[in-house]
């Protein structure tokens, strides 16, 4: 069986890197940039007032209260284009551009006007730059902002239209094709037999596979006849970078995905991961123009998520050019005992919180296999067990993985 990291690693070697595309800025968010950012402009543009009050000279304030005279007003906007001179002061707000010949900022709460607003009784001393931020002191002009294989955020939109990106250059999304498979199931919308069960993979592989920024497309459930899963298969790769099977991948009878593969010509990079759960997890490459790639998940709902977000989601994110491929990846302190696997590694599912020390903390949940899914929706990382450890005690510091959203 193949360890983990080194499936993960094939995943990402065999990840073709998909073509860019421009898109508008408001179609950006959750997209990888295939081109770094650059500003246009500094940052600030120029000197501005960081509060409401009067822009002076911080000499005329030594000997506060200083009474000054007030000769304009500058307005975020709309600035005040003279000079300020010896004994005076100009109105301003905040964001406002600095005048000529003023070197700091009182604010407001500092200051006492006039009725007729001639002039201003400055009570505190300044000092030179108060409450003024320079020119380019954030950004300056021609400097990269966001690299190429960020994953575009809604903070990021703010910086991409504050330097004039109206179109953003990103990888094109992965097309992905979600097959559930299974003579047992049934259409969520039908109650089930004795002997059925709803599908509910098409669901979980569909958003997790979006949520990694894919076009993700649910076929409609193949029961258990390879000749009808060979064709299936077949027909969705020639319009798909990548194709997500549930189910069909262990040694019983009705199990078809290998076979199907290899009557397809695919090459198949694994069949096996010293995984639980998620052992019988198959990575493969159909011979077809696209190169499509497959992932065979194990059927049942805990480890069709973890299968999926070990190695499906780090494909994606590949062909993205994403920086950050894999879950990411922390340490914490076990808040329960953990109990392992001695012939896999163990990712169990886990909450993570942080306690009054600051520290990080992973509970196992408490659930029943891979088939509880009703356990895992509570899930937010993933303990990792290694191989060979029956039991991890609580207090020991393990390895946990973030899953996403």
């Amino acid at each position: 069986m193949l360890p983990v990291p080194e499936a993960i690693r094939r995943v990402e070697r065999e990840s073709p890197r998909l073509a860019a595309e421009e898109v508008s800025l408001r179609d950006a968010r959750g997209r990888v940039l295939a081109a770094d950012v650059v500003a246009d402009t500094d940052l600030p543009p120029f000197d501005r007032a960081l509060m409401d009050g009067y822009a002076v000279h911080a000499a005329d304030t030594h000997d506060a209260p200083a009474n000054l005279r007030v000769v304009g007003e500058a307005a975020a906007g709309r600035g005040w284009r003279g000079r300020v001179g010896a004994g005076e002061a100009v109105r301003i707000m905040t964001g406002a551009p600095l005048p000529t010949g003023a070197d700091a900022v009182e604010q407001v709460e500092q200051t006492r006007e006039t009725e007729d607003g001639a002039r201003v009784l400055v009570e505190r001393a300044c000092e030179p730059g108060q409450f003024i931020s320079r020119r380019a002191t954030e950004v300056t002009r021609g400097e990269t902002i966001l690299r190429a294989g960020e994953r575009v955020t809604p903070a990021m939109l703010a910086a991409l239209a504050s330097f004039g990106y109206a179109r953003v250059r990103v990888a094109r999304r992965p097309r992905v094709a979600v097959l559930a498979t299974g003579s047992e199931l049934v259409r969520v919308e039908e109650t089930p037999g004795a002997d059925s069960l709803r599908d509910s993979n098409t669901y979980s592989l569909a958003a997790y596979a979006g949520a990694a920024g894919a076009d993700a497309e649910a076929l409609p459930f193949a029961a258990d006849d390879e000749g009808l899963l060979r064709e299936l298969i077949a027909e969705a790769a020639d319009r798909s970078d990548a194709l997500v099977l549930s189910g069909g991948v262990s040694m019983g009878v009705y199990d078809f995905t290998k076979s199907a593969l290899r009557a397809l010509g695919a090459e198949i990079f694994f069949e096996r991961v010293s995984l639980r759960p998620g052992k019988p997890t198959v990575f493969a490459r159909l011979a077809n123009a696209r190169g499509t790639l497959v992932f065979g998940l194990p059927g049942n709902p805990v480890s069709v998520s973890v299968t999926f977000n070990l190695f499906a989601r780090t494909a994606l994110l590949a062909m993205q050019g994403a920086t950050e491929t894999r879950l990411a990846e922390h340490r914490a302190v076990l808040a329960r005992d953990a109990k392992g696997s001695v012939e896999r590694a163990s990712y169990l599912p886990a909450t993570v919180s942080t306690d009054d020390a600051g520290r990080l903390l992973a509970e196992p949940l408490k659930w029943q296999g891979s088939s509880d899914f009703v356990a895992f929706t509570r899930a937010t990382a993933l303990v990792v067990v290694p191989e060979g450890a029956r039991r991890i005690e609580a207090g020991e510091v393990v390895t946990v993985l973030r899953l996403p959203e």
